[in-house]
């Protein structure tokens, strides 16, 4: 098992910008960000291997940088230049594997709300 803990969330006026982390309880190869506005499925927003390596969703690169901290089992993501359209319910997850579908990713926080008005 793996708890995962976020923090960060808050809320913001368009152009601001806000840090997300997330706090594991133990290592995993694959620490991704997910997000989940109103009436939406839930996506994909960014992941990071423990060897370093990354991926963005189209929408946030360029914007958005997620790093990790292995020796404190930490993720983060930096948001900036942040848009209304970015304000969901942003999720950490954990998984062995660096999986596209949501659905297989293992472990997952509570969530953190981030809200950005224009």
């Amino acid at each position: 098992q793996v708890q995962l803990v976020e923090s960060g969330g808050g809320s913001v006026q368009a152009g601001g910008s806000l840090r997300l982390s997330c706090a594991a309880s133990r290592a995993t190869y694959c620490m991704g960000w997910f997000r989940q506005a109103p009436g939406k499925e839930r996506e994909r927003v960014a992941r990071i291997s423990s060897g370093g390596t990354t991926y963005y969703a189209d929408s946030v690169k360029g914007r958005f940088t997620i790093s990790r901290d292995n020796a404190k089992n930490t993720l983060y993501l930096q948001m900036n230049s942040l848009k209304p359209e970015d304000t969901a319910m942003y999720y950490c997850a954990a998984a062995g594997t660096c999986y596209i579908e949501p659905t297989k990713w293992a472990y997952w926080g509570q969530g953190t709300q981030v809200t950005v008005s224009s």
